[in-house]
């Protein structure tokens, strides 16, 4: 397809092969970049992106009309990438790249037809489609988490998968968003790392800022009937199956544990093995790749998990629901 990006382009969708052949042609050194005023300007946008994607409303508006030369609009998407990859911290990955995926979707639903054939094409899906290979369409969702998107309730028909109109936009913004998770982090030089501590430092700070502002500081009165069965099985050093580990893991990482915080609840144990337990531990929240989520209580029920059950579970149908309800009951208690 014979297809010109013009400015406007390049900067909506920085992930294409010509914005970053552009940014590549203005930046050969990322040191030296960074050490410029230009850089300067790329890094101060790199961290408004990822201090939007952190944000809890996303708002998205056409950087075209910024003062940011293309070049250094489209770097900033790669500083971007550098900065949380330089952090390490897996949900922040996660949501840079949600982010990037939802700005990139917001713009493509108002686009030219040939500039939205041309982006989805590049990320290998036909957007006039109204059926997928079934190959295909299973390396594209097995992330979302919509019941609709499960094989088993697709309108499959010899070896292809009937798709819904709109569908198509979703499974275009679900591609960005695996590709760019599949990404990062980036193996960033540890001198790069260094110059960017400030900038990290900060991002850093309003990340647990927000996981506080959501569940608030850590109480473990306020915890599920569930996870303090599991945590009084760990004290009495029981041996917890693999979900159950799983499960205690995933809910107190997101509530906003730190990973030490975490091995101090396993550290409860008779025999606690500390190099172990910081393997798993780091793995399930993210050091391996994926960040996971806390299981539901009718997954909990599956795996019989699910213990002293009381009146507040009633009214939920997910640990972390339960969690956020007893702190609040307890706040307005004083």
């Amino acid at each position: 397809m014979d297809v010109v990006l013009d400015r406007k382009e390049l900067i909506r969708y920085p992930f294409l092969k010509e914005s970053q052949q552009l940014a590549r042609r203005h930046v050969e050194s990322l040191e030296e970049f960074l050490a410029g005023a230009t850089g300067a300007l790329a890094l101060e946008r790199a961290k408004e992106r990822v201090i939007a994607a952190i944000s809890a409303k996303r708002e998205f508006q056409d950087e075209s009309a910024s003062n940011l030369r293309p070049e250094l609009e489209i770097a900033s998407y790669a500083l971007a990438r550098v900065l949380v990859s330089c952090i390490g911290d897996r949900s922040l990955i996660d949501r840079l790249a949600r982010y990037e995926a939802e700005r990139a979707s917001f713009f493509l639903a108002t686009e030219r037809p040939d500039i939205r054939r041309y982006v989805a094409l590049s990320l290998g899906i036909d957007p006039d489609a109204s059926a997928m290979p079934v190959t295909r369409y299973v390396e594209l969702v097995p992330r979302m988490r919509d019941q609709r998107w499960r094989l088993i309730n697709r309108d499959v028909r010899q070896g292809t998968v009937h798709l819904e109109p709109g569908e198509t936009d979703e499974l275009i913004r679900e591609r960005i968003r695996v590709i760019l998770v599949d990404q990062m982090p980036l193996r960033v030089p540890s001198g790069i790392c260094e110059r960017l501590a400030p900038a990290a430092t900060e991002i850093s700070a309003l990340l647990q800022q927000q996981i506080l502002e959501q569940f608030g500081e850590v109480k473990e009165e306020a915890f599920p009937p569930c996870i303090s069965a599991l945590i009084a099985a760990i004290t009495a050093g029981g041996n917890l199956t693999h979900m159950g580990r799983f499960a205690i893991t995933s809910f107190l990482h997101t509530i906003g544990m730190t990973t030490t915080g975490i091995a101090e609840i396993f550290a409860r144990a008779p025999d606690f093995d500390l190099e172990k337990t910081m393997y798993q531990v780091e793995h399930i929240s993210g050091r391996g790749g994926t960040e996971y989520t806390p299981p539901s209580c009718a997954t909990m029920r599956t795996f019989g998990l699910c213990a002293n059950r009381d009146r507040d579970c009633e009214r939920i149908n997910h640990p972390l629901s339960y969690y956020r309800l007893r702190k609040t009951i307890r706040k307005k208690r004083g």
